[in-house]
Order: C-alpha cells, then sequence, then structure tokens
C-alpha cells in the first residue's frame, strides 16, 4: 500500500514537472502564450445570394489561414485568428439577430455583412458594442453617414457609383430618356436614387420610376408600363437574382431599350440567369477588374486553388478587409477592439484590390469604378472611371473571364 502511494506521487511529480517546462502541454494550459482571436463574419450564405456570401466567406477564410500560418505575435502572445461566419440570409431583421449573436461571442471585429440592407441597421449593434467593423461590399452611402467611428468599407460607395452610372448612360451610351426600376432595398433604391440624380444633372429625362421587390421574379406588369414610355435605357437597382429573369422578360416582351445596372448584377449568376438575353447588358464594379488589381492575379490563382471555383464578386474584398484589421492590431499590439480601432482608422495598406487609405467617415478615399458589358457570353471591360479624375480617364479592352 505504501509502495502504492509512493508510485502515485512520483508520476504526479514528473507529469507537473512536464507541464512545468510546457512539454505537450494542452491548449488549455497554453493560454498565457497563445490567445484565440474571434473576427466575426456575416453574408447570405443560403437562399438566391448564397454564391456571393460564399465568396466572401472564401476570402475571409483565405485571409484568416494565411495569417495563422505567419505566426502572428501580438501583446507577448501568438495569436490564433478564428473566423466566426453567420448566415443573415440578405434578411435586415436576420443581420441583427446575427449581429447580437456575434457580439455575445465576443469577438473583437467584424467583417461584413454583404448588403447594405444588413449592414446598415447592424452597424449600430457593433458600434455600440464597440466593435469595429469593415464591409468588403456595402455601397449604401448612409452606412458611412451615421457617424459611427467604427464603421469602415474599402470599396467606393453608391454616391460615387450612381454619379459615374449617370454620366456613363447619358453620356456615352447617349441615353435620352430613361426608366428606373429598383428593389426597394437598401441599396437598391439607393442606388437607384443616385442614377437619377446623375441622369437629371446630365440632362436626361425619367420617364419612368417603378418598384419591385428582393424576392420577386415576375416583372411583366412594370416592364409592360415601361415599354409604352419607350425609353432609350433601362436602369435597375437590385441584386442578379432578379436582375438575371428581369432581362429575360425585357427581351421577350421587345423592349428595345438598352440595359444597366449596378454591382449586384455583376457575377456569373446573370449571364446563367439571363441567358442569350445577357448579351449586351451594362454593369458597373466598384473597384479595379480583377486582373488589373495590384495583386488580383496570384488571389485568383490562390482561390482557384484552394476552392476549385471562380471568384464570384467580392473575395478580394473580405480577403484585404480581414487583412487590413489584423495589421491595425499589429501596429497597436493589441487585439482589444478600443487600443486598435486608431490604428484602423490610419490604414494605409496596400492590398489585393488596391491601395486603401480611409476618409474621415470610413470611406475609401479615391477609388476606381469600373463599367462592363456582357459581350459573346462573358463580362468584358468596356472602361475604368478614377475618382479624381474625369470619364475615360483609363480604358481598356481585355476580358475578364467571369461568364
Amino acid at each position: 500500500m505504501q509502495f502504492s502511494k509512493q508510485l502515485t506521487l512520483s508520476f504526479l511529480t514528473v507529469i507537473i514537472f512536464l507541464f512545468g517546462c510546457g512539454r505537450d502541454m494542452p491548449t488549455d494550459l497554453k493560454s498565457e502564450s497563445e490567445l484565440k482571436v474571434k473576427i466575426g463574419h456575416a453574408a447570405p450564405l443560403t437562399g438566391t445570394q448564397a454564391n456571393l456570401g460564399q465568396d466572401n466567406e472564401g476570402g475571409a477564410i483565405l485571409a484568416i489561414e494565411e495569417a495563422n500560418a505567419s505566426g502572428i505575435v501580438i501583446g507577448g502572445k501568438k495569436i490564433q485568428f478564428q473566423l466566426l461566419s453567420e448566415d443573415d440570409q440578405a434578411d435586415p431583421r436576420i443581420g441583427t439577430i446575427v449581429a447580437h449573436r456575434l457580439v455575445d461571442a465576443e469577438i473583437s471585429g467584424m467583417i461584413g455583412h454583404l448588403n447594405s440592407g444588413t449592414t446598415i441597421p447592424a452597424s449600430r449593434i457593433y458600434h455600440d458594442a464597440g466593435i469595429p467593423q469593415i464591409s468588403p461590399s456595402a455601397t449604401s452611402p448612409k452606412y458611412t453617414q451615421q457617424g459611427f467611428k467604427s464603421a469602415f468599407r474599402i470599396m467606393a460607395n453608391d454616391e460615387q457609383q450612381g454619379k459615374v452610372l449617370g454620366k456613363f448612360a447619358t453620356q456615352q451610351l447617349a441615353a435620352k430618356s430613361v426608366a428606373i426600376i429598383d428593389d426597394r432595398t437598401a441599396y437598391g433604391q439607393g442606388i437607384a436614387d443616385e442614377f437619377e440624380k446623375s441622369v437629371s444633372v446630365s440632362g436626361g429625362n425619367i420617364v419612368a420610376r417603378e418598384f419591385t421587390t428582393d424576392k420577386s421574379t415576375d416583372f411583366l406588369a412594370i416592364l409592360t408600363a415601361i415599354k409604352g414610355r419607350k425609353p432609350d435605357l433601362l436602369f435597375f437597382g437590385g441584386m442578379v437574382s432578379q436582375g438575371g429573369p428581369m432581362m429575360k422578360q425585357i427581351k421577350s416582351l421587345g423592349i428595345d431599350a438598352k440595359f444597366l445596372s449596378g454591382d449586384g448584377i455583376y457575377n456569373p449568376e446573370f449571364i446563367k440567369l439571363a441567358g442569350d438575353a445577357a448579351e449586351g447588358a451594362y454593369a458597373s464594379l466598384p473597384g479595379l477588374p480583377l486582373d488589373r488589381m495590384p495583386n488580383g492575379i496570384s488571389f485568383r490563382n490562390e482561390y482557384r486553388a484552394k476552392y476549385r471555383r471562380e471568384i464570384q464578386l467580392y473575395a478580394p474584398f473580405c480577403y484585404d478587409a480581414v487583412n487590413i484589421m489584423i495589421e491595425a492590431m499589429k501596429r497597436a499590439d493589441s487585439v482589444k477592439p478600443e487600443k486598435y480601432l486608431p490604428e484602423l482608422a490610419k490604414t494605409n495598406y496596400n492590398g489585393v484590390t488596391s491601395r486603401i487609405v480611409f476618409d474621415g467617415k470610413g470611406d475609401l478615399e479615391g477609388g476606381a469604378i469600373t463599367l462592363y458589358k456582357v459581350k459573346n457570353g462573358q463580362w468584358e471591360v468596356v472602361e475604368i472611371f478614377l475618382e479624381s479624375q474625369p470619364p475615360k480617364a483609363v480604358t481598356t479592352s481585355f476580358i475578364d473571364k467571369r461568364g
């Protein structure tokens, strides 16, 4: 019996010694030298916009994995980043539920949401919790007009995009009469409003303004009404899940008008949904074409290798957003939101998409907007507009193969 007690004590002594030396120590006992840091992400991961949400998530995952592989040390501790990704279903109500869930999970920063309609209401929740938020894709000006010092975006907003689209419609496409349809979402209505302002300033005439929803797929009634107005151009403010079927119905009704939209329809899904009717459609996208981004080609190769699929739209912007947040933490030598937020505001980062600097509202300074046209079943670059230069500042004819 005595021998058994001595053996047990000896065994415990060895275990304590090994733990004290840090050998094969369980993860939960390494907390003093290693720190897990949660970064939130939200986008529609199911439903009609799932291809875009999963694209964003893919970009964020790539950035997280690369950061973890690089052995980042902040505040004297090795950092292990963890992405907490939530499905907001592109629904503002669910978006706020998701935001509360992520705040309760004690995230150190937030990447998202994808849509303006979910980003704007969720931004107040992150702001009230003191959590920095970078949206890689929400373009409504209202997001950064709320005065939240925690809110940032890394692409041009719809005020900039709408201005370019209006000038493009009236000048390059020579449209004198214009009809507008929007889906009543924060994004769709917002970009349509900015487009309408720009058309009016540029001397165009708005002959019809109709609206639908972001769930509809039957547009025959409003398109029939528009057909009677004989517009030179029809503008749609909304997403691809409506834009594709709408384009088909425009052709089936024999409406002889050019079709123009924003970044909501610029992805391969539009061509898939619209079929042959997609030919000749125009769309814009904040940012440079992937092949013209500073590190776009290498990012595309990485993305293809990991996911065996093509980039849909915003993945490189999401990748940059994660890296910008991590870089701010490194400069502050802290993962605490209140410590690294001032560094985030001072960002000057050469990313995949562009050089990223924020203005006083959290918007991207400068920035480009690219116009595309569907030609032979592919999105082809028509023009690149730089904010600091007039239209036709940069032109190109290469094809961005996202058909």
